[in-house]
């Protein structure tokens, strides 16, 4: 061991400190949350190691943490008896902040104006919360190898830190801090104990305050704890210590079982599917615990991708822990775990949705992307999801609306489930593919989220009923509306002339030109010729940013239309060609397929300039 070295803070950390030491905070007991939990990380790293490595110094020591408080010298010490730091690893744990994670946090103290004390943990630089409250602060601390030697870390708060050989016999690291003069009250004993009963009840291990045998905290894992045991405000309390989501959680869910998996969890499902920037879990993933042992901060095959948005924690004693945190990930055990997790979330949100349809329809409009998503990922899920799954309508546009009370409005002949896709439900809702639908009182879901093309991939049914795109739908004219068609319509010698002037003008743009007997109010629609890929499909590969071309469809012509009687008459030959290419823009602009919608704006204003001039 060399004798004692000085370091300098790198700029990212000169600028924290600064921050932390020169501030004035709301709340700076965070510091003591912050080391507390660094501790049970030790403590939970060591004990990890352990599982595979019997050669651990003082391998038989008590696994816990030691506050003392001394209020006359106003310091504070904190130890724990976890895996400890070598010398290189206390420069590179205390010397060295992640920069990234120093420069997002002076950011987010820059930008957002706000108490920085809540969001302290989140980006790497927990222990320096230590200098809101510090004059100086030691940390001497020996590894778990046996044959490690003690090092000490020592630092005020300045441009530099000092590194040198340690006095410590025991495994562990120990945190002397020397208290600023208004910050003398952490150095009593009652306002450390509550703080820890507010912040670190349940740190998995003993935390003894002074010379007191009993451990302050509960120690007890919430999820390990009877339900009946738990009132909604630790419920509340645990969500935000684990997340620092200051908002408070749609649902929780609070599970134990024997069978056919041994485990505990406690999972919550977020009011908001944005992390705000002081979220403390940075990943997707739950928390994977064994006989109470973190194995896995960030675990991802405990849910599928649809249900990432879930927080919390699953504990299981059935985990293997043999080898390694790889062994846990291919385990046979944990297909069975997440179908079990699966099965509880959703049977939590067809709860939520049946007896609270307000929340049920703020978690939508957050998480509904998710649910469609897996829809279309998951084919074999799609039976569990597609009861969850809300949709707008042309007839009830401002509400949600399940399939199931879909279908039980639906008329008696009615045999098919019709929905559009567009752009947004203003659109849409002009769209002339819904003229005959509007006509005939018809309700058609309103697709217009660019996940619900995605989704269609493996909504192909809902019970007996197939979902069926109103532009490729078969419907019956009533004769009534046949023959007032059939009298309002130009004569076919002028239609035909029509005809061959659109084909003209539009050429190679259209793979043909026809009349149409679904419209009634609308000039003209856009179909896809037979064998052609479905305007789902079509959207599937825009947004894919597939090589993407507006496809040739069939421009349909709705014979009884104004615009068109009078078309005819125009004897501005430019003028009716300017009209013809709108109308075939105007229908690429409503099915949200023209490549480039600013390119109609001259157009428009010469046909202005032509009108306001006649």
């Amino acid at each position: 061991m060399t004798d004692s070295q000085q370091f300098t803070f790198k700029a990212e950390t000169k600028q924290l400190l600064n921050i932390l030491i020169h501030s004035l905070y709301k709340d700076r007991e965070v510091f003591l949350r912050e080391l507390l939990s660094n501790a049970s990380d030790a403590i939970n790293r060591l004990r990890f190691e352990m599982l595979t490595n019997a050669n651990v110094l003082d391998a038989d020591a008590e696994l816990k943490i030691h506050v003392r408080a001394d209020k006359d010298s106003r310091t504070v010490t904190i130890q724990d008896t976890g895996i400890g730091m070598t010398r290189e690893e206390a420069i590179d744990h205390l010397g060295v902040i992640a920069q990234s994670g120093a420069r997002k946090f002076l950011e987010a103290a820059k930008e957002k104006n706000v108490d920085a004390s809540g969001m302290i943990g989140q980006f790497g630089v927990g222990f320096y919360s230590v200098f809101m409250v510090a004059e100086w602060v030691k940390v001497t601390s020996r590894s778990f190898h046996p044959d490690a030697e003690a090092v000490t870390w020592y630092a005020t708060g300045d441009d530099a830190y000092q590194v040198s050989a340690g006095e410590m016999s025991e495994r562990g690291t120990k945190i002397e801090i020397k208290l600023k003069e208004d910050a003398a009250e952490f150095a009593e004993e009652y306002r450390i104990k509550n703080i820890i009963h507010k912040h670190s009840d349940y740190i998995g291990f003993p935390i003894y305050v002074g010379d007191e045998k009993e451990s302050v905290n509960k120690q007890t894992s919430l999820w390990r704890t009877s339900r009946n045991e738990i009132t909604e405000d630790q419920y509340k309390d645990f969500y935000r210590q684990t997340t620092l989501d200051f908002e408070e959680p749609l649902s929780h869910i609070h599970f134990v079982t024997d069978a056919p998996v041994q485990l505990y969890a406690l999972l919550y499902i977020p009011s908001k599917a944005e992390r705000g920037v002081f979220a403390l879990r940075k990943e997707d993933g739950l928390k994977l615990y064994s006989r109470n042992i973190l194995i896995d901060d960030y675990n991802k095959d405990l849910l599928p991708e649809y249900l990432r948005f879930v927080q919390g924690v699953v504990d299981s004693e059935d985990l293997p822990l043999n080898v390694s945190r790889e062994t846990v990930q291919s385990s046979g055990l944990m297909p069975k775990l997440k179908k079990v997790l699966t099965g509880q979330v959703i049977k939590e949100l067809e709860s939520m949705a049946k007896k609270d349809a307000e929340k049920y329809n703020s978690f939508w409009g957050e998480f509904g992307a998710y649910l469609k998503q897996g829809i279309a990922a998951s084919p074999m899920d799609t039976e569990n999801i597609q009861g969850l799954l809300r949709f707008k309508t042309n007839l009830n546009p401002e509400t949600w609306s399940s399939l199931e009370e879909y279908v039980g409005r639906m008329k008696a002949e009615q045999k098919e489930i019709y929905f559009i896709v567009g752009e947004d439900s203003k659109s849409v809702l002009r769209s002339p593919h819904l003229d005959y639908f509007h006509a005939q009182g018809t309700e058609v879901l309103l697709l217009t989220d660019p996940m619900d093309s995605f989704m269609l991939m493996g909504l192909r049914k809902y019970k007996d009923f197939e979902l069926k795109n109103v532009s490729q739908a078969d419907v019956k004219i009533d004769e009534k509306e046949k023959e007032k068609a059939e009298a309002e319509k130009m004569p076919d010698t002028d239609f035909n002339t029509l005809i061959e002037k659109f084909k003209q003008v539009l050429g190679e743009q259209v793979a043909d030109v026809r009349a149409s007997s679904r419209l009634s109010q609308s000039v003209a629609r856009l179909v896809d010729p037979d064998g052609t890929m479905n305007p789902e499909m079509q959207r599937v590969y825009k947004f894919l940013g597939k090589e993407y071309e507006v496809p040739k469809k069939i421009l349909e012509l709705n014979p009884s239309h104004a615009i068109l009687k009078n078309l005819l008459k125009l004897e501005n030959a430019d003028l009716q060609t300017a009209i013809v290419e709108q109308i075939y823009d105007s229908a690429l602009l409503v099915e949200g397929l023209h490549p480039d919608p600013s390119s109609i704006a001259p157009r428009v204003q010469r046909i202005i300039e032509a009108a306001l001039q006649k």
